[in-house]
């Protein structure tokens, strides 16, 4: 196993809902990891450490909606409990598994947290109210990874009614392999 890293990058994207994406600068986010040999058809298993991984937070600084920025007081952070999956290194392919809790506060008030669970690509991903393409990774490991989660309810009735829960979110991430 070889040593890895991935680091993510700025211009990603998130939606929640039917609500508009938010523009996200994820720089400054990663981690460290394993790459497996490659096996007969080309593919390497990732494995992220998740302790080791850090997402940059969405808050005034690093996010954008409706074309501005995150009222000051406004926070969601991002606790990842999985990355990992597999990278065809001959095409660029990128396929990985993420686990996550999104955590909300407004004004230090916390709203129940909620779970993500997705499968990101380099290829395409459409749903019913999001669709997005990815970009295999380029001689320099950069490439765009998308996915679309179905996010369940957290059983508070008025904040699942806000973000319509259950409902869909989709990430896009720009990122970065390194060995």
């Amino acid at each position: 196993m070889a040593q890895m890293l991935l680091t993510t990058g700025t211009d990603c994207q998130l939606a929640i809902g039917r609500y508009p994406r938010f523009l996200y600068n994820a720089s400054g986010g990663g981690g460290a990891g394993s790459l497996a040999a490659a096996d007969a058809n080309g593919w390497c298993g990732i494995t992220l450490d998740p302790s080791s991984l850090t997402i940059p937070a969405l808050d005034w600084r690093s996010t954008r909606f409706l074309g501005l920025p995150l009222p000051p007081g406004l926070r969601i952070a991002i606790e990842p409990d999985e990355l990992s999956g597999r990278w065809q290194q001959a095409s660029g392919a990128l396929e990985l598994s993420f686990r996550a809790r999104f955590r909300f506060t407004a004004f230090g008030i916390a709203a129940p947290v909620l779970l993500v669970a997705t499968r990101l690509t380099s290829g395409s991903v459409s749903s019913t109210h999001h669709s997005a393409e990815g970009r295999p990774l380029d001689s320099q490991g950069s490439g765009t990874v998308v996915g679309v989660a179905l996010v369940p309810p957290t059983g508070n009735l008025a904040f699942d009614r806000f973000l319509g829960l259950p409902g869909e979110a989709l990430a896009l991430l720009h990122c970065r392999i390194s060995s």
